[in-house]
Formats: structure tokens, C-alpha cells, sequence
């Protein structure tokens, strides 16, 4: 059922700026617009999330989506937000990134039907355009102290910022101008640091073609603690498994503080108003439960990763909690049981050391010395207090390969709260 897209912006809390007349325009007709993505790297980060789930929206009030991949603009870097000039990439690396990019979209957008999405890549419309093209057809339609105005420069007028910076708002506003002019594309969406390369597009289509083009724009996400949001310690957090696991992008979400997660119910999950506000009751009346949390972590994790990977993920999340058994260790990839075990301290025997097994008491002293003596590991034992895999065992008990996480690891415990890893290779 189509919806209102404004209406649906307002209430899920994604609306910061927006062009007069917008509301209006899009209710009048099926229209196209489209957002901006920066193919800088091989895979989009959960910081694009929010324009991502813009575009679904766009979608679902029954309008046309672009996804525009910036061929061309990532060769010339965006100064929004931006501290200094950044490194341009060449043409084989944002060919390879626009292909990743689209990969992981399709994973939210349809790209069949009436309203299908289409991918649009702005170096197929540059690539040909001259330098004299451009600054006539272009550059003499926005004066300088326009471009001027525009905070993303103002910014940067004390450190300095190269003239290819500087024309980076020219350039955009073309790509506004052609998607209005070739597949009639009349509103531009964005992150509020976008609103003055946006409305530079507005201008040009008002300037060259007459036309009435709109702008809309989201908050950008911080967090109830001040940090920023889509950042941990280990850096960004990718959509892509291979720079960030299923289970780390779902403990990503778990973690989220109960401030937070009343906000990113609503932007990253297609949650109706009704769903949330009974979730939202239910969660107060038992927050240590985290209801929110682990409904945002399985919804954004499937469309994600994927129904397999989710599950994954929640075994993962028992182990770490004392919840799970060895069948469910045995089950996880080297890099989770990696993400899930961080820091805890390792011993390397060789296979030959091992043999055919080891016995408990040499796995917890003589061979790593993760207990100071074989008479500590015999009176831990004796007080059930040493696991292997997650499961208590006696003095008596011999680790074999059958044991072998990966066929090459063994999870050691002693008490609730120590565990080793012993590799074996």
C-alpha cells in the first residue's frame, strides 16, 4: 500500500530539511528522485543506512528510486564534512567499488517492477564532457559568491581547499540536472551536510531548463552518548561479512543503548508506527530483556547478511553469554569464534605435541601455563570448575581431535569468567 513519503520521513524521525512544495509535488504524481552514494571504498557502511532506507521508503510510497554511484565525483572527493583534501582514486579501484556497492543496495531495493530502482553512474556522463563544456554549460549559470555561500566552503576557506574541491558542488548539481532532464528525477535526498550541494542542483535545473526540482534531507545519526554512531573500536561497520562478521555487525546493534534504539527502530526497520510503540511498551516494562535491541539486531542482520547468518550470529551471542553448548562452538567460522573469544589469552602447541590427545591437566599447565601448575589444574578440576568447549570435565578427561574447534582450536575454561584458547597447528 503506498504511503505518504513525507508523512512517513516525519514520524520515523528522518526529516531535517526539506524544500517547500515537496510534499505537495510528490502526492500529485509518481515521481523519481534519487540519493548520492561515494564508491571511496568497496562496500557501503551501516552510516549509509540511513540514506539507503530513504530510497526503500521513496519505493514504498510507490515513487521511482535512483541510486546514483559517483564514478566521476570519487574522482574528485566531496569537501562536505570534510577536514582536508582526500586521496582520489583511480578509475580500476571505483569500478571495482561502484560493482560492490550495487551488490549490497540490491539487498533493499527492487530492481524490477513498476517502481524498479535503477543503479546510474555519473562518470557515464562526464566521461565525454570537456573541460570548456562543462565551464560554459555549467559553470557560467552559478556565480562564484553563490558557490561561496555555501557552508561546506565556508569551512574550509581558512585551511585552504583546491579549486577540483570547490567545483565538487558544480558537479552535482549537474548530476541533478541530467537525472531531471533524462529520467525526470524532481527531488534529490540526502544527509543534512548535503543541503547546499543539493540545492546547487535545484538552482541549475531552475537556471538552465526552468524545471522545479526539490530537496529533502535526514539528520545525521549521533548517538545519546555524543560518540559517533556507525563507529567501535575496530573502526566502521561494514555491510560487507568479509570487514565486519554477521556476528560483530549483530552485536553492533545488540549493544545499542535504550536511548538509541528508540531512534533506530524507526530509521533502519520497516516497522509500522503501531509495532513500535507496542514493542517500545513492551521493552519498558523488562528492559534487562533488550526487546529492542535484538528486534533491530534480527531485522537489519537478515536484510543484511541473510536469514543462515543471523542465526549464526544469536549462537554466537549465546556462547559469549554461558548459553550455549560445544555443537554450537564447532558451529562457528574461525573469524567469529575470533570476534566472539577477542583477547583471550592463547598457547600453540604442535600437532605433534598433541598426538593423539592431551590430557586435561597438560592442556591447562604443563603445555601453556595458563594455570601456574598441574596441582592448580588437579584442584580446579576437583572443585568442577574446568570446561572444555564450554562443557565441565574431569581430571581424567583427554582433549582429542574430535575436540578441535575448526580443526584446530580448543575453547578452555576455568570458572565463569577465564577462558584460554589452545591452538593446535
Amino acid at each position: 500500500m503506498p504511503t505518504n513519503f513525507i508523512e512517513e520521513l516525519t514520524w520515523r524521525g528522518m526529516i531535517h530539511d526539506i524544500m517547500p512544495g515537496t510534499e505537495e509535488e510528490l502526492l500529485k504524481q509518481r515521481s523519481s528522485g534519487y540519493i548520492g552514494f561515494d564508491p571511496t571504498a568497496d562496500s557501503l557502511h551501516v552510516g549509509h543506512l540511513v540514506q539507503i532506507m530513504t530510497l526503500v521508503h521513496f519505493q514504498r510510497a510507490g515513487h521511482k528510486p535512483f541510486a546514483l554511484v559517483g564514478g566521476a565525483t570519487g574522482m574528485v572527493g566531496d569537501p562536505s564534512g570534510k577536514s582536508q583534501e582526500r586521496n582520489l582514486l583511480d578509475a580500476e579501484t571505483l569500478n571495482h567499488n561502484v560493482a560492490c556497492v550495487k551488490s549490497q543496495l540490491e539487498k533493499f531495493l527492487d530492481f524490477s517492477g513498476e517502481n524498479a530502482a535503477e543503479m546510474v553512474n555519473n562518470y557515464d556522463w562526464f566521461q565525454n564532457m570537456s573541460f570548456l563544456d562543462f565551464i560554459r554549460d555549467v559553470g557560467k549559470h552559478i556565480t562564484v559568491n553563490y558557490m561561496l555561500s555555501k557552508d561546506s566552503v565556508k569551512k574550509r576557506l581558512e585551511t585552504g581547499m583546491s579549486f577540483t574541491e570547490f567545483s565538487y558542488q558544480l558537479v552535482q548539481g549537474y548530476d541533478f540536472y541530467h537525472l531531471n532532464l533524462h529520467h525526470n528525477c524532481i527531488v534529490q535526498m540526502g544527509g543534512s551536510d548535503q543541503w547546499g550541494n543539493i540545492v546547487t542542483g535545484t538552482e541549475l535545473i531552475r537556471r538552465k531548463s526552468g524545471g522545479e526540482a526539490y530537496a529533502v534531507t535526514t539528520p545525521l545519526i549521533k548517538k545519546a552518548d555524543g560518540t559517533k554512531f556507525g563507529k567501535t573500536e575496530g573502526g566502521s561497520v561494514w555491510l560487507d561479512p568479509e570487514k565486519t562478521s554477521p556476528y560483530q555487525f549483530y552485536q553492533f546493534w545488540l549493544n545499542s543503548s535504550d536511548a538509541d534504539s528508540v531512534n533506530y527502530i524507526r530509521i533502519f526497520t520497516l516497522r509500522s508506527k503501531e509495532e513500535i510503540e507496542a514493542l517500545e511498551t513492551e521493552h519498558n516494562e523488562a528492559p534487562h530483556l533488550r526487546l529492542l535491541q535484538k528486534a533491530i539486531a534480527e531485522d537489519i542482520t537478515t536484510r543484511v547478511h541473510g536469514a543462515e547468518a543471523l542465526h549464526a550470529a544469536i549462537a554466537a551471542s549465546n556462547i559469549l553469554f554461558g548459553k550455549s553448548t560445544s555443537d554450537d562452538l564447532k558451529s562457528l567460522s574461525e573469524k567469529d569464534f575470533f570476534s566472539v573469544f577477542e583477547g583471550v589469552p592463547q598457547a600453540t602447541i604442535s600437532r605433534e605435541e598433541f598426538g593423539d590427545g592431551i590430557s586435561i591437566v597438560e592442556a591447562m599447565a604443563a603445555k601453556t601455563n595458563f594455570l601456574a601448575s598441574n596441582g592448580e589444574a588437579r584442584r580446579e578440576l576437583k572443585a568442577n570448575a574446568i570446561a572444555v568447549n564450554k562443557e565441565k570435565v574431569t581430571e581424567s578427561f583427554v582433549i582429542t581431535a574430535e575436540h578441535l574447534i575448526n580443526n584446530k582450536y580448543v575453547l578452555l575454561g576455568k570458572g565463569k569468567k577465564n577462558n584460554y584458547i589452545l591452538v593446535v597447528e
